[in-house]
């Protein structure tokens, strides 16, 4: 794996790692995400349907908590999770837990991490963990870590201490046991960086999982609400700077567009892709404008018109309404409402994924008020679409020096 870095602009990293997979014949760009899977399957998608949509990111994402129970069957069968879900050639990275599911706290020990599955909890010692891994056979997985400290000002100094310390200590005993694995020499370790919102344990975390021969590094603990949005991003400036240029940094909690444009100027380079999954589940479409221009003002009201005067009064709704809708961002559109029901228009003008191309918002409208299970489908084809093009759009931008451009158009939709 060789990161190749083309262009640094105020701490964005734009460029390629190339000589990914087990032949190391596969290149993914950054900044970039990750395809968002569950148990390996892009929800709501075959593997066929998944193939209309274009962009779609070299590296999946898998998560442990829905593999694990499985990891028997999984080693009987010798080949790897990627030829027993189909994709053989696909890029894959194993994460500890889903991103979209709550995890208990309270089950981190100096000897065992816990994930959650569908028949409860499981314990992951170091060697249980590692001949999972070994089972699965991913490109990069991340090491287990103590990651139930969070950026969010309410742990001590003892414990964000206790979960740095747990951390090197898991990362230590897995590099070991890799080394003693022919399979799993092949597939690159990612480094956990802990501490939550303590300067120094952050910075100590950084630096010494920068002395393990890791093959990359991810922020954890960065996720949180938007009030400690200002924190959290001063945290992740100081943290990025110790990191070593040559190997890829990732985050995990963090795709809402606005929050993935502050962590690229900070240095992230990988992301994960549950937003869209997360929009789906609301009924929602993703319609927020990545068209930048030189005069990004005008280009915004051409294209939405007052669609951005309807936008903010839905949002003076939401906060009064109940259930998912709380959860509403203004970079989407909530298609269960009844002001759809006649609306013939595509989910996005110029959009070219087949849900835009063959249907109307008014359609998808009857879909979900119907509980169709195509609702799903189309929604799902057409936010995974949005959602790649909008990482398309920030590599575009970088390469002409309009990030600027961009990150004021994305600002100016946010709620």
């Amino acid at each position: 794996m060789k990161l190749n870095l083309t262009k640094v602009v105020n701490g964005c990293r734009l460029g390629t790692i190339q000589n990914l997979g087990k032949t190391g014949d596969h290149t993914l760009d950054i900044p970039g995400c990750l395809l968002y899977t569950r148990a390996g399957s892009a929800p709501h998608l075959t593997h066929h349907t998944l193939q209309s949509i274009h962009r779609i990111p070299a590296m999946a994402q898998l998560t442990l908590s829905s593999l694990a129970e499985h990891h028997e069957i999984l080693a009987e069968y010798k080949k790897g999770i990627g030829n027993f879900i189909g994709m053989p050639e696909s890029l894959l990275y194993c994460s500890l837990h889903d991103p979209v599911s709550h995890c208990p706290a309270g089950y981190v020990t100096n000897k065992s991490v816990s994930v959650w599955c569908g028949g409860g909890r499981v314990e992951m010692t170091v060697a249980k963990f590692m001949a999972i891994q070994q089972a699965l056979q991913p490109d990069w997985f991340q090491c287990l870590s103590d990651g139930e400290v969070p950026c969010e000002g309410t742990a001590s100094m003892k414990r964000a201490r206790k979960s740095v310390d747990r951390s090197l200590l898991f990362l230590d005993s897995c590099l070991q046991l890799r080394e003693e694995s022919e399979v799993l020499r092949k597939s690159a370790i990612i480094g956990v960086i802990e501490g939550g919102d303590v300067i120094e344990e952050r910075l100590r975390s950084a630096r010494e999982t920068a002395k393990r021969p890791v093959g990359g590094f991810l922020l954890d603990g960065f996720q949180g609400t938007q009030a400690m949005l200002e924190t959290r991003l001063h945290l992740l400036s100081l943290v990025t700077a110790e990191l070593p240029e040559d190997k890829p940094r990732l985050i995990c909690g963090v795709s809402r567009p606005d929050e993935v444009l502050e962590c690229i100027e900070r240095g992230v380079d990988i992301f994960e892709s549950f937003f869209p999954y997360l929009v789906t589940e609301r009924g929602c479409a993703l319609t927020f404008s990545f068209d930048y221009q030189p005069n990004p003002e005008e280009t915004l009201l051409q294209q939405n018109g007052i669609q951005e005067e309807i936008k903010s009064e839905d949002q003076i709704k939401k906060a009064k309404t109940s259930g998912c809708n709380q959860d509403m961002t203004s970079f989407e559109i909530n298609l269960k409402e009844k002001k759809y029901r006649e609306d013939f228009r595509p989910l996005v003008r110029e959009c070219s994924c087949y849900c835009c191309k063959n249907h109307t918002r008014a359609y998808i409208h009857h879909l979900l008020i119907t509980k169709e299970l195509l609702a799903g489908v189309l929604l799902m084809i057409h936010n995974f679409e949005h959602y790649f093009g909008f990482f398309h759009s920030i590599r575009e931008a970088l390469k002409c020096d309009k990030l600027a451009q961009l990150k004021e158009l994305i600002c100016r939709q946010a709620s």
